[in-house]
């Protein structure tokens, strides 16, 4: 700006009466001068310091000048000249009210190092005799963290923390205001590196320091979340940084060693780390993991930070063995899971014994294909063999598994072929028979296909009210079939009975650990365990739990592990490949596409149905009443004790969507978006020659649904919880002598039924679980079909019903997670989820 004034040719000085100066002043062409402070020694050895004002060959004492300091002008004649202050314009009018500036001889070394200390300083010209060298070094970060006031370490209000730098070991707080340190016996100035401390504070905010008002010396003084500190500190040791807590220094771990020996049925696990010298056992290294520390103790008062990968990888063992000295204890058929874990630990020491283990489960990859026994009366497929010669493995192994096929695949047929094997040698050793527990529904199933394809299987139908008559005469069958309800009830006179297999057919009864039907399964006393199931995991991690403590009790530890696997989210958790890589051997999962590739295709498709203004009302007003009242329910008691009230909610919504009079039974004729789009479908595919199944969750739907069909002489067959007839319907539907059209509700007719005669499927309602509604098509879609199988799925536009889409993405990626290796989790039902299904 003064330069520009300059140019104008009418810039002026005025003089003490205010007269304007003539010639205007012009702007100096040449350098910028400087302010310089000048250092003169004295004949008695004294100093006297003044500023000068220096351009070109031009010296003159800064004291007298017209100089705007702070602007950096100076009033040089008829020019106005621009000065480098270098910062220290403050100088000049302390300098100008204190007149020369002497100091004695005595003084002059504690005067530099006073002036050398100052935050700003003009350039210096000084006497031979106090003159030093400037070195520029690089500072090395210091981190303390220090409790908040009142708290105790790490408390809840988080740690604070102050930043300093050391420059050739002198340390220097964060932001002070000083250019650099006077080493006065080596007459050294450290200039310090501004632009690396402003690094240093970057890198702090990036891992969520924040800063807090400074402390009562003026010291700058940083917060930041408990959670974040282990982490935080982990990557600053990381950086070369020093970090201490409460005067504890923290120290980075060196190699972890791990040895693994063997007693009579179990295996020890030893494993320790190195810090700085110092050793730490395994027991003491997962007790810091228990306690959420992320770091040890050590014996000079120092602290060991557990890194990061061993924390991710090793967390969820410490839930697993059992602490005994200084070493964990694992039972035999955790040896599957031992090994997956040691597998990328670079220093496994393991003796003769748990070598050999782990040697046969490397050989799982190469399980030999196994042929069906003389008395098995069909033939298997290729994978069928493969799960054959599978859960031979398992036998010899002494390991429960899972078999996990897709519906259809024919699990049921490998277990009898099985079954077959084990007969010849159960009446050759004199072995006890084999239990199996299945749904009611599949009890004719069961004993349909081993008449068929094992007739000489001697099995024991345990169901019905004369069930307590037959107990004693299980010794004479070889197979005995119970179910899920018939094991509870006589659970105190099975527990007693020892068995060879206990086999669960659709397993997925279990999965709540804590229920009667999974409490009573693991009373069970049998040689061998399987379960059949192809959703080991519908719902989050804990069912997983459940199963495998059936099948291998004591595999996953206590069930605190369950509570915490479940809450797993991270997709790249170590903990979650070791998991797989445990459970590979233990569930043999095929799908349709991998082992069936002649099953003809299936075509699924979403079918939007628009409500009808008189359903639209009452539907948004509903939804608006439940969206008000959980609002107010949810603020006052919050999400988890308004769970009955969210479960009604979603109830009558989704009632309104299918049909109003399942909220009323008087508006049975009003209006129905999704029976307006079925019916005239139906109609076309029935003319056309198909055969249809419609599932419902809701059997009051279709009954509606039946109304309409009687009413236009549709015939159908129907089939729901209260069916006694189940079988004669199956077979008349199959062999084509009945109607074409079967109405069944979800619950009844989603497990254990073989309806390949039909070739499109209608699923009235979606349900929450996508594998309950897959599990319905698979009725349909399955081995023995010949044809191309339609799925439709209806569903009202702009209710809940879409919602349940969204949220079905999340159901399905978990019960893929474990077995398939996928990388996704469920979350159970948060306050965004409840917002999205009201929206």
């Amino acid at each position: 700006m003064a330069r520009r004034l300059c140019a104008t040719g009418r810039c002026h000085l005025r003089d003490e009466h205010g007269e304007i100066l003539e010639p205007p002043l012009a702007w100096h062409q040449g350098a910028p001068w400087e302010l310089w402070l000048t250092v003169r020694e004295g004949e008695d050895g004294g100093c006297e310091m003044t500023p000068e004002l220096r351009g070109g060959n031009i010296r003159i004492d800064a004291r007298d000048q017209p100089l705007l300091a702070q602007a950096g002008l100076l009033f040089a004649r008829d020019f106005l000249v621009p000065v480098d202050t270098g910062g220290g314009a403050a100088w000049l009018p302390l300098l100008r009210r204190a007149g020369s500036l002497r100091v004695p001889a005595a003084e002059r070394e504690d005067f530099l190092e006073m002036l050398l200390a100052a935050p700003v300083l003009p350039r210096l010209d000084l006497p031979p005799s106090l003159q030093f060298e400037e070195v520029a070094t690089a500072p090395h970060p210091c981190l303390r963290l220090l409790p908040p006031k009142g708290a105790s370490a790490f408390g809840q209000d988080g740690p604070t923390a102050q930043l300093s730098f050391l420059y050739e070991g002198v340390e220097v707080p964060a932001r002070a205001g000083r250019r650099g340190i006077y080493r006065k016996d080596e007459r050294r100035f450290l200039l310090r590196d501004p632009d690396a401390e402003d690094r240093a504070l970057t890198r702090l905010a990036a891992l969520g320091f924040r800063q807090g008002p400074a402390d009562p010396h003026g010291e700058p003084v940083l917060r930041i979340a408990p959670s974040r500190v282990p982490q935080a500190v982990r990557l600053l040791l990381a950086d070369g940084w020093t970090v201490e807590a409460q005067g504890k220094v923290y120290r980075t771990a060196g190699r972890f060693q791990v040895r693994v020996a063997s007693g009579i049925d179990w295996f020890e696990l030893h494993g320790d780390i190195e810090f700085g010298g110092e050793t730490v056992g395994l027991p003491l290294l997962l007790a810091a993991l228990r306690r959420g520390d992320g770091f040890v103790p050590l014996g000079d008062g120092s602290l060991g930070l557990l890194p990061e990968e061993w924390l991710k990888r090793w967390e969820p063992l410490a839930g697993l063995g059992r602490a005994e000295g200084d070493h964990l204890r694992f039972e035999v058929p955790q040896a599957v899971l031992l090994d997956a874990w040691l597998a990328a630990e670079p220093e496994v020491t393991c003796d003769e014994t748990f070598a050999r283990a782990r040697e046969r489960l490397r050989g799982f990859s190469g399980i030999v294909p196994a042929e069906a026994p003389a008395g098995f009366r069909g033939s298997l497929r290729p994978y069928q063999q493969l799960g054959l010669g599978w859960l031979h493995f398992l036998r010899d192994f002494g390991l429960g598994g899972c078999l996990a096929d897709d519906m259809g695949l024919g699990k049921t047929v490998q277990v009898l072929a099985l079954l077959e094997t084990r007969r010849t040698e159960r009446r050759a050793a004199g072995l006890p028979p084999s239990l199996v527990v299945v749904p009611r529904s599949l009890v004719f199933n069961w004993l349909a296909e081993a008449a068929q394809f094992t007739p000489e299987l001697r099995v024991l139908d345990h169901t019905g009210a004369s069930r307590r008559q037959t107990v004693e005469s299980f010794a004479e069958h070889d197979v005995v079939l119970v179910t899920y309800g018939t094991l509870r009830r006589d659970i105190e006179a099975l527990k007693e009975t020892q068995l060879d297999y206990v086999i669960l057919d659709e397993a997925q009864a279990i999965k709540n650990a804590a229920s009667q039907t999974a409490k009573a399964a693991r009373l069970l006393r049998g040689s061998h365990r399987l379960a059949l199931t192809g959703t080991p995991v519908e719902n989050h991690l804990g069912e997983l739990w459940s199963l495998l403590e059936f099948l291998n009790p004591g595999f996953l530890g206590a069930s605190t592990f369950r509570n915490r696997s479940a809450e797993l989210r991270d997709p790249g958790a170590a903990a979650r490949e070791v998991l797989g890589r445990a459970l590979r051997p233990l569930i043999l999962r095929r799908t349709k596409a991998q082992v069936a590739p002649e099953l003809p295709e299936r075509v699924e498709q979403t079918l939007i149905c628009e409500l009808p203004p008189k359903q639209r009302r009452l539907y948004d007003e509903l939804r608006d009443y439940y969206r008000a009242v959980l609002d107010q329910r949810i603020a006052a008691t919050g999400l988890g004790r308004s769970k009955l009230l969210v479960l009604e909610a979603l109830l009558r919504l989704r009632q309104a969507a299918c049909h109003p009079a399942l909220l009323d039974r008087g508006r049975e004729d009003d209006p129905c978006a999704k029976l307006d789009l079925l019916l005239p479908q139906l109609t076309e595919v029935l003319e056309e020659g198909h055969k249809v199944l419609v599932f419902s969750q809701f059997t009051s739907f279709l009954g509606l649904l039946r109304h309409r069909l009687d009413a236009a002489g549709t015939s159908y067959l129907y089939l729901d919880g209260q069916t006694r007839n189940r079988r004669e319907l199956v077979e008349t539907f199959q062999s084509g002598t009945g109607s074409s059209l079967f109405l069944i509700s979800l619950k009844a007719g989603g497990l254990g039924l073989n309806l390949t005669a039909a070739d499109y499927v209608y699923l009235l309602d979606p349900w929450w679980n996508p594998a309950v509604e897959a599990q319905a098509v698979d009725r349909a879609h399955r081995i023995g079909q010949t044809r191309t199988v339609f799925a439709y799925r209806l569903v009202a536009r702009d209710t809940v019903e879409e919602k349940i889409l969204e949220l079905q993405a999340g159901k399905r990626a978990l019960a893929d997670a474990i077995v398939q290796a996928d990388q996704s989790v469920i979350a159970t039902l948060s306050r965004e989820d409840l917002a999205l299904l009201l929206s």
